[in-house]
């Protein structure tokens, strides 16, 4: 057993925050949101973007979020590391830094090419957003209290992407979609602020780790060695296909069924909005049923919702009630289930928590956005494509989970 796997197996204490909890939930939160931001606060946008840069194929306008998010996934794996290395201060500071000036440079670009090279080193630079308040968060929360924790996160995080696309929608009304941009900065250099003043450091100097070769690849070997990490980050990942899938071809769907693109910003707000009660939902439940038993049923139900949304698809009976209604549904079941499936990938993994949420982030992300990409790209008017990728994620998905529980779903755990 190297040292790194010995670490890995000492249970940390269940609590120990910094902040009082309210604030140390919403500085994670804001942290985190920052993503959401970056991704959602664009979708309005994309027609102007296109117009101005001449982007004829709308399914190509889609780039300016897959841009983002294959940076954002790709990054992940440095991050991790060098937040084990150094620290999680220091490497989310100077991340958030470049953040802000790969916004204002997106601001001015003169190009579409250009615009999507800021997309992608923006995505990789507050790429360390996620890692580290990931590794953060288990620093100081392990198990189910952990589970409870990142479901607030998520909660509060998912006001951003309710907020986010009628943020874009109110710019767009008397300014240009540039702005977007600059404020994105603007608001990333508060967070940056409030991070710097009030969040110390929380990994002890005694659990530094070396950044060489040789950790890093025993680091990589003990996350995707553990039966737990390497299959609910899988499993993980085929949702976050279907979530990405969804963002890419939101816009045009719901200007598809409605012919008024200014519904967007209230189906957007309504399918966000029950995501975010869910995880309130799961932070209330967690603690007493378990993060297997939630999760697995969460899972189920995700299936079954994406099944009938597909079959409603198919028969031509959608619009956009029922895109609202069993969207939103769908969306809820996705957030009780990868709430807990990070906890349990991480729940093993504190010792080196800054390469796991690498790892688990990297893979979920990079991968994730690929399939999102192709979900997206296959846009054909209808929705028979993204609820078609709903319910192949699910399915893969749940498969995943029970190679990984040996069948045994459903545990009290």
């Amino acid at each position: 057993m190297s040292v790194i796997e010995a670490q890995a197996e000492i249970p940390p204490a269940e609590s120990n925050a910094p902040l009082g909890f309210a604030e140390f939930v919403s500085l994670v939160a804001a942290l985190m949101a920052l993503t959401a931001l970056g991704i959602d606060a664009m979708l309005p946008a994309l027609p102007a973007i296109g117009v101005a840069l001449g982007v004829v194929q709308e399914n190509d306008r889609q780039l300016v979020i897959s841009a983002f998010l294959l940076g954002f996934g790709i990054a992940q794996l440095v991050h991790g590391p060098l937040a084990d290395r150094f620290g999680r201060r220091p490497i989310l500071i100077w991340a958030l830094a470049a953040y802000v000036l790969v916004n204002l440079i997106a601001a001015f670009s003169s190009s579409f090419t250009l615009l999507l090279v800021a997309r992608f080193i923006g995505g990789t630079a507050i790429a360390a957003s996620r890692v580290v308040t990931v590794a953060l968060v288990r620093d100081c929360f392990s198990g189910r209290a952990m589970a409870r924790v990142m479901s607030l996160v998520f909660m509060v995080f998912m006001a951003t992407p309710v907020l986010a696309p009628a943020f874009g929608q109110v710019i767009l009304l008397f300014a240009s979609w540039r702005l977007i941009f600059v404020m994105i900065a603007f608001v990333s250099a508060l967070v940056l602020i409030w991070f710097v003043v009030r969040m110390p450091e929380t990994l002890p100097p005694e659990a530094k780790l070396p950044l060489s070769v040789a950790r890093l690849v025993d680091g990589w070997r003990v996350v995707v060695s553990d039966r737990c990490s390497l299959g609910y980050t899988l499993a993980a990942t085929a949702l976050m296909g279907a979530l990405y899938g969804f963002l890419n071809s939101v816009q045009q769907i719901v200007v598809g069924l409605t012919d008024d693109d200014r519904l967007l910003i209230p189906v957007f707000i309504s399918i966000a909005g029950v995501m975010a009660l869910a995880n309130l939902l799961n932070s209330r439940i967690v603690m007493r049923i378990g993060t297997r038993r939630i999760s697995h049923s969460a899972l189920v139900a995700f299936i079954l919702v994406s099944g009938l949304h597909l079959l409603i698809a198919a028969a031509g009976n959608e619009n956009v009630v029922t895109f609202a209604v069993l969207q939103a549904l769908a969306m809820g079941c996705f957030g009780l289930a990868t709430s807990n499936f990070s906890a349990m990938a991480m729940d093993k993994m504190g010792a080196i928590a800054g390469t796991a949420s690498s790892v688990q982030g990297f893979v979920t992300v990079t991968v994730g956005a690929v399939i999102g990409a192709a979900i997206g790209r296959a846009y054909d008017g209808t929705t028979v494509p993204l609820f078609a990728g709903f319910l192949t994620a699910g399915l893969v998905a749940l498969v995943i989970v029970a190679v990984t529980e040996r069948g045994q779903l459903f545990a009290p755990t």
